[in-house]
């Protein structure tokens, strides 16, 4: 056990920086009174069972796990607009913080499933006491739609061990079809949401100024 910890103490320490940079980028939006690409940043690294389990699938050495399991470390990006997903993963490429090794794009072809979303592999350098030692880290970009059927899926596939009875596998395709349909038609009134957001966001924030006491002078 204490081997596992020392193995995957850099991963959570990759977790944790890349969750406060990428944050940072949706509060710079905020900054400047823009619509962020970013609704928010989750993340987490992989239990010492799925890790164990997924190196068994794909007949991984543990001694090779480190460079060839590439989500042991991972962040998803959740977004509101499909436009979103590339606008995310153009300001991914151009940081200088880590280097993009791999993308692969669900969306635009999803897979047999119906699963949609964006992955991008990144090669993120920690910092230790050790010296620097660089981590594979997934990073998934998608919408909250797509996000709320992967996660179903993904529960699915645990109950079923990976084999989802054909039936159940047929409502999720059709599923996964009506949710992108739900994404393309909120894509189609995206200026519309974007200027009813700031118009409540502003009210919100008067409210919230009216509300606050008055703080008397000193002199007073």
């Amino acid at each position: 056990m204490n081997h596992w910890e020392q193995f995957l103490a850099p991963y959570k320490q990759a977790v944790d920086e890349l969750k406060i940079k990428l944050k940072g980028m949706r509060g710079e939006y905020e900054l400047h009174n823009t619509h962020s690409p970013i609704e928010f940043v989750t993340g987490r690294v992989k239990p010492i069972a799925s890790i164990l389990d997924k190196a068994n699938q794909k007949g991984i050495k543990l001694s090779n796990i480190g460079t060839e399991l590439q989500d042991i470390a991972g962040l998803r990006m959740m977004c509101q607009f499909v436009e979103d997903i590339h606008v995310v993963v153009e300001k991914l490429r151009g940081r200088k913080d880590f280097t993009i090794i791999e993308e692969r794009d669900y969306v635009t072809h999803k897979k047999q499933s119906g699963y949609r979303s964006y992955h991008v592999v990144i090669d993120y350098p920690v910092q230790t006491i050790h010296g620097e030692k660089n981590i594979l880290v997934e990073i998934q970009i998608r919408t909250l739609s797509m996000n709320f059927w992967a996660t179903i899926e993904h529960s699915l596939n645990y109950k079923y061990s990976g084999q989802i009875p054909e039936q159940i596998r047929h409502r999720l395709q059709s599923a996964a079809e009506a949710a992108f349909r739900l994404d393309e038609e909120m894509s189609l009134i995206r200026e519309e949401i974007q200027e009813a957001q700031v118009i409540f966001t502003n009210k919100k924030e008067k409210d919230q100024r009216g509300s606050e006491p008055k703080q008397q002078g000193v002199n007073e």
